[in-house]
């Protein structure tokens, strides 16, 4: 939920522009776009929000486009991207007056959640009150769905779509989320098909069924193992996902305190949460998005 926050992207390579552009618009952002230093301080009369500025450009470099964004506008965030291991440039960076910085290759994820939390620190002069749930969840638009009644072999297939289709370039990358939602003909969620609910599927009963005292040692044998996984994969290609998939996850209200999903997730052994409103399913919050949140607060608490 990010209120249609207006990002500047700058950095010099046509490619990430493009790239991170198309990623941050679906994702609800307003993203501009500049390819120098000297293009982003003529942006500014474009009101951003958020500066997101690589350190490293030709010309006018990060930490001179940074200086004179805040010379310009004092209360504009930057948050910086820097190469990988290069800490005394994010500290000089930090001390520049930006908000945080990040190493490349930029995990989506962790940029859309900076980029929102600079925007919260732009608008308010206090710290920013806690997160509810529905400020840091997956919406369900973004999450890949399938139906109970479709087969194994078809969910395999939109799961291993949901990874091919993120974008990705040596410098940012969107990752899948590892798992399907999964709807019944009425459209309301029925259960969540993960990557584990596979591997459980193909084992066949007779590993887990009591065995002859001898056994043990012929079970694990390399002969016994050969093919078997072959097997059983094409046998569970024409399986319902109803057979096979496990039960929809544990329901958050969107406005919970994110206190309340952290002691749900602990209490289900859940690794994610469905966010639901008088019935109607919003979105997902999975344990890293929760994870984020942890390593902000101790951040700002150093």
């Amino acid at each position: 939920m990010n209120d249609s926050i207006k990002v500047l992207m700058v950095d010099d390579e046509e490619q990430f522009r493009a790239t991170t552009k198309k990623i941050l618009d679906r994702r609800g952002f307003t993203t501009l776009v500049a390819a120098s230093g000297e293009e982003a301080i003529e942006k500014l009369k474009d009101k951003p929000d958020v500066v997101v500025l690589d350190v490293k450009m030709p010309g006018m470099d990060g930490h001179q486009a940074l200086q004179e964004i805040k010379k310009r506008a004092p209360k504009m965030p930057v948050i910086m991207l820097t190469g990988h291991g290069a800490m005394p440039s994010a500290q000089e960076a930090l001390a520049e007056g930006a908000f945080d910085y990040l190493s490349k290759p930029c995990d989506i994820d962790l940029l859309a959640l900076k980029i929102t939390e600079a925007n919260e620190q732009g608008r308010r002069a206090v710290m920013p009150e806690e997160k509810r749930v529905m400020d840091i969840m997956i919406p369900l638009q973004e999450y890949t769905t399938v139906t109970q009644d479709q087969t194994v072999g078809e969910a395999i297939t939109k799961l291993r779509e949901s990874f091919t289709s993120r974008i990705s370039t040596s410098r940012i990358l969107e990752t899948g989320h590892r798992s399907l939602l999964v709807f019944d003909s009425k459209g309301k969620v029925q259960g969540i098909l993960s990557i584990l609910d596979l591997i459980e599927a193909i084992m066949p009963a007779y590993l887990s069924a009591p065995k002859p005292s001898m056994a043990d040692s012929i079970q694990y044998s390399p002969l016994f193992w050969r093919g078997m996984f072959s097997r059983e994969i094409t046998k569970l290609g024409n399986r319902k996902i109803r057979d096979v998939m496990s039960p929809a996850p544990a329901i958050i209200d969107p406005q919970a305190n994110l206190m309340e999903a952290a002691y749900t997730m602990y209490r289900e052994k859940a690794r994610r949460l469905l966010v639901a409103k008088e019935g109607d399913a919003l979105g997902i919050v999975r344990e890293q998005d929760l994870f984020f949140e942890m390593e902000k607060i101790l951040r700002q608490a150093r």
